[in-house]
């Protein structure tokens, strides 16, 4: 009887006592500064104390930065080689290197096409990429014909 009475007594100073503040009580707290909270909300999603403690977030916050701004750099130049390899792979379908074609771009003053749309055109329309191609040819064939025949009077038309 004497067990069952403190059981009882001891929860009913539970209940009578005034609230203690509990663990998750002390824990909340505010940050020191607005740039802490910047900081922390930053490193949001982190491992560890990474996302919790500012030092840990500091760290890691500056280094995800300098990665980020590396890799914007990066990612242009991957889409670069990117659109160099699919230029590569359509100009050679038609029997022309990438390096000729690109030199032929150059001197053709009639084009004036970047390797992002002359690669969509290659991979998404071969028949608008052929018609380009062509024209680049024919272009420097002409440009290479005029030179042969420069104190002459011939004259070509294109149709």
């Amino acid at each position: 009887m004497s067990l069952l009475f403190t059981r009882w007594r001891s929860t009913l100073s539970n209940v009578l006592r005034p609230t203690m503040n509990t663990f998750c009580d002390l824990q909340h707290r505010e940050f020191a500064s607005a740039k802490h909270k910047r900081i922390i909300k930053m490193a949001k999603g982190y491992r560890g104390r990474a996302n919790r403690t500012f030092k840990a977030a500091l760290q890691r916050v500056e280094k995800a930065l300098q990665y980020a701004y590396r890799d914007r750099k990066q990612r242009k130049r991957d889409f670069r080689k990117l659109w160099i390899q699919r230029l590569n792979a359509g100009t050679r379908q038609h029997n022309m290197s990438y390096s000729k074609f690109i030199s032929y771009m150059k001197n053709s003053n009639q084009m004036e096409l970047n390797r992002k749309v002359l690669a969509d055109l290659a991979a998404s329309e071969p028949f608008s990429f052929k018609a380009v191609v062509d024209v680049v040819k024919l272009d420097d064939l002409l440009h290479n014909e005029h030179l042969k025949m420069k104190g002459s009077d011939v004259e070509y038309v294109v149709e």
